[in-house]
């Protein structure tokens, strides 16, 4: 597998994700995403919300604010409990997490440098912030640590304008914002991520039912989006390790070049949430069920998965190394749905410049293309190997002559004549086939 040093280098030199603030000189736990890389996430993002959404009927989505009411934090614990211990180097003046030190750490010791640590204390791990034009008390507000909060304040309206009976989802993608004491693993643990979650709500006798339903149905979404699944692994929580919410939560993990890692979790959070707001606010969000004539607060099952993170795992997953007559090529071997260009034209010569162009610009109704004439062909192929475009056409001098192009297979590196007038179907069936 491939090791974190070269990926990272790897996505600077290829746009997939930039440090922030680098001309500053960075800002820690924050990072930005390049050209390739917003196309990743973007396609990410598009294949959860067909599968979660648009290929169902019991599943809607909405799109909620970044900050909520400050109550909103209160109800759902985040005020007083979302807390991680933390401890100072009084040294170096690092500062890190107390209960995820590093391997052979000395107890008190930084494991930096060697110096005295402080005792453990409590840090919040929300962003505060102020709403209006003073920055005193009344004014506090906090950026959202998680999205599902307003998925739960939201159930009424929701549920009554969409209609839907139990059991039924809301699903919502968007950023999130966690004051890490320690971010690290590159993308992985940020201070600023994209969340895809969706929170889905049944009767509490079929929970468990439910629970088993999404965890293998998220578990088959990885595997859909081309992550091998021998890097794929389900870790049941043992009783201990449950959050206060929950009845039962699997996590989907995966094999990362530092070690197993969380993906995505699937919880049952029972009724905890709903009841909470319902008690803070004073509003009513039981459900009234016209077939068991009863009213219910309805149980909750949570999928929640990264953006950010999944990118990362896709990352890692597509990259490999191959010798080529005694060269290295590099190749991200993304599944062609997710793959930031998926079709590149390249011109033999620039002579060729405005043929070349124009059967770009019609391919670019139907897939991501793009069109690169910088360097040799040589250089142009290892270029798109590495941002792992599947198929690259080139447009050569006997193009005009026979109205064909050389279509190259990034995986197999085989070529073929191809009809201009066939070429669409051509590359429809193979990304239909993939």
């Amino acid at each position: 597998m491939v090791d974190m040093e070269t990926l990272v280098s790897l996505c600077k030199r290829r746009g997939f994700v930039f440090q922030s603030s680098e001309i500053y000189g960075g800002i820690n736990g924050f990072w930005d995403f390049g050209p390739a890389g917003c196309e990743l996430k973007r396609r990410i993002k598009d294949s959860w919300w067909q599968r979660m959404v648009q290929e169902r009927n019991d599943v809607v989505g909405i799109d909620t604010t970044i900050i909520a009411h400050p109550q909103t934090w209160i109800a759902s614990g985040h005020v007083n409990s979302f807390n991680d211990p933390m401890v100072d180097c009084k040294g170096c003046k690092r500062r890190f997490r107390a209960d995820d030190m590093p391997e052979g750490y000395v107890e008190g010791k930084c494991p930096e440098c060697g110096a005295e640590l402080t005792q453990a204390r409590e840090f919040n791990l929300m962003f505060q912030t102020h709403v209006g034009a003073t920055a005193d008390s009344a004014a506090l507000a906090y950026m959202r640590p998680e999205t599902c909060q307003s998925i739960f304040t939201q159930f009424r309206n929701v549920q009554g304008v969409s209609r839907k009976k139990l059991p039924f989802g809301i699903a919502q993608i968007g950023k999130a914002f966690r004051n890490e004491i320690t971010p690290r693993n590159f993308i992985f643990r940020s201070r600023e991520f994209e969340q895809m979650e969706m929170e889905f709500f049944c009767h509490a006798d079929e929970s468990e039912k439910w629970h088993e339903y999404w965890i293998e149905e998220r578990f088959n979404w990885f595997k859909a989006i081309g992550v091998k699944p021998e890097g794929l692994r389900l870790r049941p929580h043992d009783q201990g390790e449950l959050a206060h919410y929950a009845k039962g939560c699997t996590d989907v993990e995966y094999q990362m070049p530092f070690g197993w890692s969380e993906m995505e979790g699937i919880a049952n959070r029972t009724d905890y949430d709903l009841n909470n707001h319902m008690r803070e606010s004073g509003k009513d969000l039981a459900y009234y069920d016209d077939q068991r004539k009863e009213k219910v607060v309805p149980y909750v099952i949570e999928t929640s998965v990264g953006v950010d993170r999944t990118a990362l795992a896709v990352l890692a997953d597509a990259y490999r190394e191959e010798d080529v007559k005694g060269e290295t090529r590099v190749v991200m071997g993304f599944h062609p749905s997710l793959a930031p260009v998926q079709v590149g034209v390249l011109p033999l010569s620039n002579k060729l410049k405005e043929q070349a162009q124009k059967l770009e610009i019609d391919l670019r109704r139907h897939f991501v293309s793009e069109y690169d004439d910088a360097g040799s062909i040589g250089k142009r192929y290892r270029r798109h190997d590495e941002i792992g475009t599947p198929f690259c056409i080139t447009y050569d001098f006997d193009s005009e002559a026979d109205h064909a192009v050389t279509v190259r297979d990034r995986d197999t590196m085989q070529q073929e004549r191809i009809a201009i007038d066939k070429l669409l179907g051509y590359l429809r069936d193979r990304f239909d086939r993939a």
